[in-house]
Protein backbone atom coordinates (compact mmCIF):
# COMPACT_ATOMS: atom_id res chain seq x y z
CA UNK A 1 0.00 0.00 0.00
CA UNK A 2 1.22 3.48 -0.85
CA UNK A 3 -1.01 6.45 -0.05
CA UNK A 4 -0.54 10.23 0.18
CA UNK A 5 -3.05 12.32 2.10
CA UNK A 6 -3.30 15.85 3.44
CA UNK A 7 -2.52 16.12 7.15
CA UNK A 8 -5.69 18.09 8.13
CA UNK A 9 -7.97 15.60 6.32
CA UNK A 10 -6.25 12.63 7.96
CA UNK A 11 -6.28 14.25 11.42
CA UNK A 12 -10.01 15.00 11.26
CA UNK A 13 -10.81 11.40 10.32
CA UNK A 14 -8.42 9.95 12.92
CA UNK A 15 -10.13 12.18 15.47
CA UNK A 16 -13.43 10.44 14.69
CA UNK A 17 -12.21 6.85 14.62
CA UNK A 18 -9.42 6.63 17.21
CA UNK A 19 -11.80 7.41 20.11
CA UNK A 20 -13.48 4.04 19.67
CA UNK A 21 -10.19 2.25 20.40
CA UNK A 22 -9.73 1.47 24.09
CA UNK A 23 -6.29 2.44 25.41
CA UNK A 24 -5.94 -0.83 27.35
CA UNK A 25 -6.56 -3.94 25.30
CA UNK A 26 -5.86 -7.59 26.01
CA UNK A 27 -6.32 -8.33 22.29
CA UNK A 28 -3.49 -6.54 20.41
CA UNK A 29 -5.39 -6.15 17.10
CA UNK A 30 -8.07 -4.07 18.88
CA UNK A 31 -5.44 -1.39 19.62
CA UNK A 32 -4.98 -0.95 15.87
CA UNK A 33 -6.75 0.87 13.06
CA UNK A 34 -7.36 -0.88 9.75
CA UNK A 35 -6.06 1.30 6.90
CA UNK A 36 -7.06 0.33 3.37
CA UNK A 37 -6.35 2.24 0.18
CA UNK A 38 -8.26 1.72 -3.08
CA UNK A 39 -9.83 3.70 -5.93
CA UNK A 40 -12.36 5.27 -3.51
CA UNK A 41 -9.61 6.75 -1.32
CA UNK A 42 -8.22 5.85 2.11
CA UNK A 43 -10.54 3.99 4.46
CA UNK A 44 -9.99 3.97 8.25
CA UNK A 45 -11.72 1.40 10.45
CA UNK A 46 -11.70 1.02 14.24
CA UNK A 47 -13.60 -1.29 16.59
CA UNK A 48 -13.83 -2.37 20.23
CA UNK A 49 -16.09 -5.34 19.28
CA UNK A 50 -19.17 -3.37 20.43
CA UNK A 51 -18.81 -0.36 18.12
CA UNK A 52 -17.24 -0.12 14.68
CA UNK A 53 -16.51 3.16 12.88
CA UNK A 54 -15.49 3.33 9.21
CA UNK A 55 -14.51 6.62 7.56
CA UNK A 56 -13.49 7.17 3.94
CA UNK A 57 -11.35 10.17 3.00
CA UNK A 58 -9.93 11.60 -0.21
CA UNK A 59 -6.35 10.43 -0.80
CA UNK A 60 -3.90 9.80 -3.62
CA UNK A 61 -3.58 5.99 -3.72
CA UNK A 62 -0.47 5.01 -5.73
CA UNK A 63 -0.63 1.35 -4.67
CA UNK A 64 -3.83 -0.21 -3.23
CA UNK A 65 -3.51 -2.40 -0.14
CA UNK A 66 -4.36 -2.71 3.54
CA UNK A 67 -2.67 -3.01 6.92
CA UNK A 68 -3.32 -2.24 10.60
CA UNK A 69 -1.36 0.23 12.78
CA UNK A 70 -1.55 1.35 16.44
CA UNK A 71 -4.44 3.84 16.56
CA UNK A 72 -3.33 6.23 19.30
CA UNK A 73 0.30 6.31 18.09
CA UNK A 74 -0.78 7.23 14.56
CA UNK A 75 -3.18 9.89 15.86
CA UNK A 76 -0.48 11.45 18.08
CA UNK A 77 2.06 11.53 15.21
CA UNK A 78 -0.34 13.19 12.77
CA UNK A 79 -1.54 15.63 15.45
CA UNK A 80 2.04 16.83 15.98
CA UNK A 81 2.84 17.32 12.30
CA UNK A 82 2.78 20.93 10.98
CA UNK A 83 -0.36 22.38 9.38
CA UNK A 84 -0.63 21.95 5.62
CA UNK A 85 1.79 18.99 5.55
CA UNK A 86 1.39 16.05 3.16
CA UNK A 87 1.52 12.61 4.79
CA UNK A 88 2.78 9.55 2.92
CA UNK A 89 1.93 6.06 4.21
CA UNK A 90 3.74 3.08 2.71
CA UNK A 91 3.85 -0.56 3.82
CA UNK A 92 7.27 -2.21 3.99
CA UNK A 93 7.41 -6.01 4.05
CA UNK A 94 4.96 -7.96 6.19
CA UNK A 95 5.11 -6.05 9.48
CA UNK A 96 5.97 -2.42 8.86
CA UNK A 97 4.51 0.89 7.76
CA UNK A 98 6.61 3.97 7.01
CA UNK A 99 5.02 7.37 7.55
CA UNK A 100 6.79 10.30 5.89
CA UNK A 101 5.99 13.99 6.13
CA UNK A 102 8.50 16.69 5.22
CA UNK A 103 11.71 15.73 6.98
CA UNK A 104 9.97 13.42 9.46
CA UNK A 105 10.02 9.65 9.06
CA UNK A 106 8.33 7.13 11.35
CA UNK A 107 8.51 3.34 11.17
CA UNK A 108 5.44 1.68 12.76
CA UNK A 109 4.86 -1.97 13.59
CA UNK A 110 1.80 -3.44 11.88
CA UNK A 111 -0.42 -6.50 12.33
CA UNK A 112 -2.02 -8.44 9.44
CA UNK A 113 -5.29 -6.96 8.19
CA UNK A 114 -6.72 -10.49 8.00
CA UNK A 115 -6.76 -10.54 11.85
CA UNK A 116 -8.97 -7.44 12.07
CA UNK A 117 -12.50 -8.29 13.31
CA UNK A 118 -15.68 -7.35 11.43
CA UNK A 119 -18.85 -6.75 13.48
CA UNK A 120 -21.02 -5.33 10.69
CA UNK A 121 -22.30 -8.62 9.26
CA UNK A 122 -26.06 -9.18 9.37
CA UNK A 123 -29.20 -7.76 7.83
CA UNK A 124 -30.71 -4.49 9.02
CA UNK A 125 -34.49 -4.80 8.73
CA UNK A 126 -35.44 -1.12 9.15
CA UNK A 127 -33.93 1.89 7.44
CA UNK A 128 -34.84 5.59 7.44
CA UNK A 129 -33.17 8.94 6.82
CA UNK A 130 -33.65 12.24 8.61
CA UNK A 131 -31.80 15.59 8.83
CA UNK A 132 -28.67 15.15 10.93
CA UNK A 133 -29.56 18.24 12.99
CA UNK A 134 -32.87 16.62 14.00
CA UNK A 135 -31.23 13.33 15.00
CA UNK A 136 -28.57 15.27 16.91
CA UNK A 137 -31.31 17.17 18.78
CA UNK A 138 -32.92 13.89 19.91
CA UNK A 139 -29.58 12.75 21.30
CA UNK A 140 -28.28 16.06 22.71
CA UNK A 141 -31.41 16.73 24.72
CA UNK A 142 -31.66 13.26 26.30
CA UNK A 143 -28.12 11.93 26.75
CA UNK A 144 -27.47 13.83 30.02
CA UNK A 145 -30.12 11.68 31.76
CA UNK A 146 -28.52 8.32 30.82
CA UNK A 147 -27.81 6.26 33.95
CA UNK A 148 -24.20 5.47 34.85
CA UNK A 149 -25.22 2.69 37.25
CA UNK A 150 -23.90 -0.51 35.68
CA UNK A 151 -26.25 -2.77 37.67
CA UNK A 152 -29.25 -1.26 35.84
CA UNK A 153 -27.61 -1.84 32.48
CA UNK A 154 -30.91 -1.39 30.58
CA UNK A 155 -30.83 2.32 31.60
CA UNK A 156 -27.25 2.81 30.28
CA UNK A 157 -28.45 4.18 26.95
CA UNK A 158 -31.13 6.06 25.01
CA UNK A 159 -34.38 4.24 24.24
CA UNK A 160 -35.23 5.00 20.60
CA UNK A 161 -38.68 3.97 19.37
CA UNK A 162 -41.77 5.10 17.47
CA UNK A 163 -45.08 5.93 19.10
CA UNK A 164 -48.50 7.05 17.81
CA UNK A 165 -49.83 10.20 19.51
CA UNK A 166 -53.17 11.67 18.41
CA UNK A 167 -52.91 10.14 14.95
CA UNK A 168 -49.26 11.18 14.35
CA UNK A 169 -46.33 8.78 14.35
CA UNK A 170 -43.39 10.18 16.32
CA UNK A 171 -39.79 9.06 16.64
CA UNK A 172 -39.05 9.33 20.36
CA UNK A 173 -35.85 9.26 22.41
CA UNK A 174 -36.04 8.62 26.17
CA UNK A 175 -33.33 8.42 28.84
CA UNK A 176 -33.64 8.12 32.61
CA UNK A 177 -31.46 7.37 35.63
CA UNK A 178 -34.35 6.96 38.07
CA UNK A 179 -34.00 10.54 39.42
CA UNK A 180 -34.76 12.41 36.19
CA UNK A 181 -36.22 11.55 32.82
CA UNK A 182 -35.78 13.19 29.41
CA UNK A 183 -38.22 12.59 26.54
CA UNK A 184 -37.85 14.21 23.11
CA UNK A 185 -40.02 13.71 20.01
CA UNK A 186 -39.70 14.42 16.30
CA UNK A 187 -41.94 13.49 13.37
CA UNK A 188 -41.17 9.89 12.40
CA UNK A 189 -39.44 9.72 9.00
CA UNK A 190 -40.66 7.31 6.30
CA UNK A 191 -39.43 3.80 7.10
CA UNK A 192 -39.32 4.27 10.87
CA UNK A 193 -42.86 2.98 11.49
CA UNK A 194 -42.83 -0.54 12.91
CA UNK A 195 -39.15 -0.40 13.94
CA UNK A 196 -38.27 -2.28 17.13
CA UNK A 197 -37.73 -0.19 20.27
CA UNK A 198 -33.95 -0.21 20.78
CA UNK A 199 -31.58 0.91 23.56
CA UNK A 200 -28.50 2.63 22.09
CA UNK A 201 -25.57 2.30 24.55
CA UNK A 202 -23.88 5.31 26.14
CA UNK A 203 -20.57 5.01 24.27
CA UNK A 204 -22.33 4.74 20.91
CA UNK A 205 -24.52 7.74 21.80
CA UNK A 206 -21.41 9.78 22.58
CA UNK A 207 -19.72 8.85 19.28
CA UNK A 208 -22.88 9.46 17.20
CA UNK A 209 -23.20 12.88 18.86
CA UNK A 210 -19.70 13.84 17.70
CA UNK A 211 -20.28 12.62 14.14
CA UNK A 212 -23.52 14.51 13.58
CA UNK A 213 -23.67 18.13 12.51
CA UNK A 214 -26.48 20.60 13.02
CA UNK A 215 -26.83 21.21 9.29
CA UNK A 216 -29.43 19.96 6.88
CA UNK A 217 -27.30 17.05 5.65
CA UNK A 218 -29.10 13.72 5.82
CA UNK A 219 -28.18 10.91 8.16
CA UNK A 220 -29.17 7.32 7.44
CA UNK A 221 -30.20 5.06 10.34
CA UNK A 222 -30.48 1.28 9.97
CA UNK A 223 -31.75 -1.02 12.70
CA UNK A 224 -32.07 -4.67 13.53
CA UNK A 225 -33.02 -6.23 16.85
CA UNK A 226 -29.36 -6.32 17.91
CA UNK A 227 -27.54 -3.52 16.03
CA UNK A 228 -27.81 0.09 14.89
CA UNK A 229 -25.93 1.63 11.98
CA UNK A 230 -25.68 5.40 11.53
CA UNK A 231 -24.20 6.70 8.26
CA UNK A 232 -23.32 10.25 7.22
CA UNK A 233 -21.74 11.21 3.88
CA UNK A 234 -18.37 9.60 4.68
CA UNK A 235 -18.65 7.95 8.13
CA UNK A 236 -20.46 4.72 9.02
CA UNK A 237 -20.86 3.80 12.70
CA UNK A 238 -22.22 0.37 13.65
CA UNK A 239 -22.95 -0.52 17.27
CA UNK A 240 -24.41 -3.41 19.21
CA UNK A 241 -27.56 -2.51 21.16
CA UNK A 242 -28.20 -3.09 24.87
CA UNK A 243 -29.96 -6.42 25.24
CA UNK A 244 -32.61 -5.57 27.81
CA UNK A 245 -36.11 -4.19 28.32
CA UNK A 246 -36.48 -0.46 28.92
CA UNK A 247 -38.98 0.20 31.74
CA UNK A 248 -42.45 1.61 31.08
CA UNK A 249 -41.41 5.28 31.30
CA UNK A 250 -44.99 6.50 30.62
CA UNK A 251 -45.96 5.47 34.13
CA UNK A 252 -43.56 7.94 35.76
CA UNK A 253 -44.68 10.97 33.71
CA UNK A 254 -47.40 12.60 35.84
CA UNK A 255 -50.48 13.89 34.04
CA UNK A 256 -52.38 15.46 36.97
CA UNK A 257 -49.91 18.15 38.06
CA UNK A 258 -52.20 21.17 38.32
CA UNK A 259 -49.89 23.82 39.83
CA UNK A 260 -48.25 25.73 36.98
CA UNK A 261 -45.27 28.01 37.34
CA UNK A 262 -43.59 30.00 34.56
CA UNK A 263 -40.17 31.58 35.13
CA UNK A 264 -37.45 33.20 33.04
CA UNK A 265 -35.12 30.30 32.27
CA UNK A 266 -31.87 32.29 32.46
CA UNK A 267 -32.73 33.98 35.77
CA UNK A 268 -33.87 30.66 37.27
CA UNK A 269 -30.73 28.71 36.25
CA UNK A 270 -28.42 31.52 37.46
CA UNK A 271 -30.24 31.72 40.81
CA UNK A 272 -30.05 27.96 41.33
CA UNK A 273 -26.33 28.09 40.48
CA UNK A 274 -25.66 30.93 42.94
CA UNK A 275 -27.49 29.53 45.98
CA UNK A 276 -26.14 25.99 45.39
CA UNK A 277 -22.60 27.31 45.92
CA UNK A 278 -23.22 26.90 49.65
CA UNK A 279 -24.60 23.34 49.44
CA UNK A 280 -22.60 20.26 50.32
CA UNK A 281 -21.38 18.45 47.20
CA UNK A 282 -23.08 15.22 48.28
CA UNK A 283 -26.59 16.58 48.79
CA UNK A 284 -26.78 19.60 46.49
CA UNK A 285 -30.45 20.11 47.44
CA UNK A 286 -32.06 23.47 46.77
CA UNK A 287 -35.45 24.34 48.29
CA UNK A 288 -37.97 26.21 46.13
CA UNK A 289 -40.75 28.07 47.99
CA UNK A 290 -43.50 29.24 45.66
CA UNK A 291 -46.35 31.64 46.40
CA UNK A 292 -47.91 34.94 45.34
CA UNK A 293 -45.86 35.58 42.17
CA UNK A 294 -42.53 34.88 43.83
CA UNK A 295 -40.13 31.99 44.20
CA UNK A 296 -37.60 31.88 47.03
CA UNK A 297 -34.62 29.59 46.49
CA UNK A 298 -32.79 28.55 49.63
CA UNK A 299 -29.97 26.26 50.66
CA UNK A 300 -28.90 25.45 54.20
CA UNK A 301 -25.64 23.68 54.89
CA UNK A 302 -24.80 23.04 58.58
CA UNK A 303 -21.07 23.17 57.75
CA UNK A 304 -20.85 26.34 55.68
CA UNK A 305 -23.96 28.50 56.19
CA UNK A 306 -27.06 29.30 54.16
CA UNK A 307 -28.17 31.21 51.04
CA UNK A 308 -31.49 32.57 49.80
CA UNK A 309 -32.53 34.35 46.61
CA UNK A 310 -35.91 35.60 45.43
CA UNK A 311 -37.09 35.80 41.81
CA UNK A 312 -40.37 36.82 40.20
CA UNK A 313 -42.46 34.05 38.67
CA UNK A 314 -45.90 33.57 37.16
CA UNK A 315 -47.59 31.39 39.82
CA UNK A 316 -51.05 31.76 41.30
CA UNK A 317 -51.69 28.33 42.89
CA UNK A 318 -51.52 27.55 46.61
CA UNK A 319 -48.08 28.02 48.29
CA UNK A 320 -45.71 25.09 47.88
CA UNK A 321 -42.25 24.15 49.20
CA UNK A 322 -40.30 21.52 47.25
CA UNK A 323 -36.64 20.47 47.05
CA UNK A 324 -34.56 19.39 44.04
CA UNK A 325 -31.00 18.40 43.25
CA UNK A 326 -29.46 21.69 42.06
CA UNK A 327 -27.27 20.12 39.38
CA UNK A 328 -30.22 18.23 37.91
CA UNK A 329 -32.25 21.45 37.75
CA UNK A 330 -29.41 23.24 35.92
CA UNK A 331 -28.91 20.30 33.53
CA UNK A 332 -32.57 20.44 32.52
CA UNK A 333 -32.61 24.25 32.23
CA UNK A 334 -29.64 23.99 29.84
CA UNK A 335 -31.71 21.76 27.51
CA UNK A 336 -34.69 24.10 27.22
CA UNK A 337 -34.91 26.02 23.92
CA UNK A 338 -37.10 28.97 24.85
CA UNK A 339 -36.57 31.92 27.20
CA UNK A 340 -38.98 30.52 29.79
CA UNK A 341 -39.31 27.36 31.85
CA UNK A 342 -42.72 25.88 32.65
CA UNK A 343 -42.88 23.77 35.82
CA UNK A 344 -45.95 21.63 36.46
CA UNK A 345 -46.07 20.73 40.15
CA UNK A 346 -48.32 18.66 42.41
CA UNK A 347 -46.95 18.33 45.96
CA UNK A 348 -43.53 18.14 47.73
CA UNK A 349 -43.31 14.36 47.26
CA UNK A 350 -44.38 14.02 43.62
CA UNK A 351 -42.34 14.31 40.42
CA UNK A 352 -42.40 17.64 38.59
CA UNK A 353 -42.73 18.07 34.81
CA UNK A 354 -40.51 20.73 33.18
CA UNK A 355 -40.86 22.07 29.61
CA UNK A 356 -40.08 25.33 27.87
CA UNK A 357 -43.78 25.69 26.99
CA UNK A 358 -47.01 23.69 26.96
CA UNK A 359 -46.96 21.01 24.25
CA UNK A 360 -43.21 21.32 23.56
CA UNK A 361 -41.57 18.32 21.88
CA UNK A 362 -39.07 18.01 24.75
CA UNK A 363 -40.33 17.05 28.22
CA UNK A 364 -38.39 16.47 31.44
CA UNK A 365 -39.45 14.84 34.70
CA UNK A 366 -37.56 15.46 37.94
CA UNK A 367 -37.98 13.62 41.24
CA UNK A 368 -38.00 15.88 44.32
CA UNK A 369 -35.60 15.64 47.27
CA UNK A 370 -36.42 15.93 50.96
CA UNK A 371 -35.31 19.32 52.32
Amino acid sequence: MKVTVERSTLLKSLGHVHRVVERRNTIPILSNLLLSGDAAGLKLKATDLDIEVVETLAADVAEPGATTVPAHTLYDIVRKLPDGAQVSLETTGETGLVLRSGRSRFQLQTLPESDFPDITAGEMAHRFTLPSGEFKRLIDKTQFAISTEETRYYLNGIYLHTIDVEGRTLLRAVATDGHRLARVDTAAPAGAAGMPGVIVPRKAVSEIQKLLEDGESEVSVELSATKIRVATADVVLTSKLIDGTFPDYQRVIPSGNDKRLTVDKGDFAASVDRVSTISSERGRAVKLSMGDGRMTLSVTNPDSGSATEEIEVDYDASPLDIGFNARYLMDIAAQLDGDTALLKLADPGSPTVIQDREGASALYVLMPMRV
